[in-house]
């Protein structure tokens, strides 16, 4: 239609309305100022005369410019249309981009969440389990080696009491068996006795409880010339109980020493339970700390990709709206020049339908 439009007004440009006539009113002038304004309504102008001038009917040119804005209207309305479509598929699409946006929002505040609150604490949480841990496992290895090391030192002391006590026993078996041979002993045979109660002292100076026994039997043999039979009897008598003592004390030493090694080595088998449970704590540990750095990794993976997927999605809101706001510019543009031409139209076919443009043509035919 408008390159006909086009066309039409290059012809006509040569028959153009003579506005400055004296037929014309003031009012007929802006009128005509106004029509001129609009293509269509010059068009329509030119149009006429050149209809009117040459012969034809005013009731054919009324319809034929009626058809002629009624095409206008049509197409304005097609113009509505378009847009009431597009506005309808803009609303939709906001409608979707904006849920998309709320729901990778709601996505990425529930990773960040995740991450802070749970991976982060949970992580820091492995890290202190597995420190106490190692630690843990220093502190059994520490017990063993300092168990260790105090069985071998009472082991050690137990033996030397063990020496002790058995020469002490053999020296008392010796005097024993001297004094039972005993009836006018000479000094030497004296002297032998009391040489073996000395190293009898001697064996068990560190055992206090038999000090004062060793010393009595000292002062005996020192003070007794052993003649007297009674008093010998009493000599042997107390060497005897001597021996029934240190024979007493070495089988409880001994025993002690039964109980300290099946203590020790009860103590030996329960950290080194406890020390494989806590290597095998640190495996399980170990691998929830990786599971751990792996998760956040996939979280922060996952973050990024989520801020990526919200920047898309705000871009394609933004590009809609920028889109829309174009097209509805190009509209509003399109239905004000649709109106101007229209209402131009309508002005013109008023003009036309007056009886001054009729008397108007009719002067031209006269001039000419």
């Amino acid at each position: 239609m408008f390159k006909v439009a086009v066309c039409a007004l290059l012809v006509l440009a040569s028959t153009a309305i003579n506005v400055q006539s004296s037929i014309w009113t003031s009012k007929d002038q802006k009128a005509f100022a106004q029509i001129h304004q609009s293509g269509w309504g010059k068009f329509i102008l030119n149009f006429a005369e050149l209809h009117l001038t040459t012969g034809g009917i005013l009731s054919e040119l009324n319809s034929e410019i009626e058809k002629l804005i009624g095409e206008l209207e049509e197409e304005l309305a097609g113009v509505h249309h378009e847009f009431n479509r597009r506005t309808d598929v803009h609303n939709r699409e906001v409608a979707r981009l904006e849920q998309e946006i709320q729901d990778k929002e709601r996505e990425l505040f529930n990773a960040h969440d995740f991450y802070d609150n749970v991976l982060i604490p949970q992580g820091e949480r492995f890290a202190a389990q597995l420190e106490q841990l190692q630690e843990n496992i220093a502190q059994n290895r520490q017990t063993l080696e300092q168990a260790t090391v105090q069985r071998a030192n009472d082991h050690e002391t137990f033996e030397a009491q063990v020496v002790e006590h058995n020469d002490a026993i053999s020296a008392i078996d010796e005097c024993l068996q001297l004094l039972s041979t005993l009836e006018a002993p000479s000094l030497a045979q004296i002297k032998k006795v009391q040489k073996n109660l000395t190293k009898i002292q001697n064996s068990l100076k560190k055992h206090n409880q038999f000090q004062i026994f060793v010393k009595v039997l000292l002062e005996i043999t020192v003070d007794s010339n052993f003649a007297d039979q009674g008093a010998l009897r009493d000599i042997v008598v107390a060497f005897n109980n001597l021996r029934v003592e240190l024979v007493d004390s070495l089988n409880q030493i001994t025993a002690d020493e039964a109980d300290q090694v099946a203590e020790f080595n009860a103590q030996v088998i329960q950290l080194n339970q406890e020390h494989a449970e806590f290597q095998r704590a640190v495996v399980v540990k170990n691998a929830e700390i990786e599971a751990n750095t792996t998760k956040q990794e996939q979280t922060l993976d996952l973050i990024d990709e989520l801020d990526a997927d919200l920047a898309t999605l705000n871009g394609q809101l933004q590009a809609e709206n920028d889109d829309y706001a174009f097209a509805t510019d190009v509209y509003n543009a399109t239905v004000a020049e649709y109106n101007k031409e229209i209402n131009a139209a309508n002005q013109a076919l008023d003009l036309l339908n007056q009886p001054r443009f009729q008397d108007y043509v009719k002067s031209q035919l006269k001039g000419a």
